[in-house]
């Protein structure tokens, strides 16, 4: 069965019920230098929603390139796909 599916098809009915819920509940937004008016309130909270992951997005990135990149450690002694040191022999002499 198609979990993942049915799992997104029930998340976007509750999204589409919280627009339908909020489409006539309104609220100004002022940023100091400009003021929109009568705004729908699902449109700031998405908004604010999406801001938050943009500015949560470096963090992750950064942090799984932090772990992807090997140490001088494990540069040092890693070993290759036959289990041979990296000195390059590969009799072991």
């Amino acid at each position: 069965m198609p979990w993942r599916l049915i799992i997104f098809v029930i998340i976007l009915t509750i999204f589409m019920v919280f627009i339908g819920f909020n489409l006539e509940n309104k609220c100004d937004i002022s940023f100091g230098f400009a003021k929109f008016v009568e705004v729908p309130v699902f449109i700031t909270i998405f908004a604010s929603f999406i801001l938050g992951l943009l500015c949560a997005l470096p963090l992750v990135l950064h942090i799984k390139r932090k772990k992807s990149e090997p140490s001088d450690k494990e540069k040092k002694f890693k070993k290759d796909d036959k289990g041979n040191p990296p000195d390059g022999n590969a009799n072991g002499a």
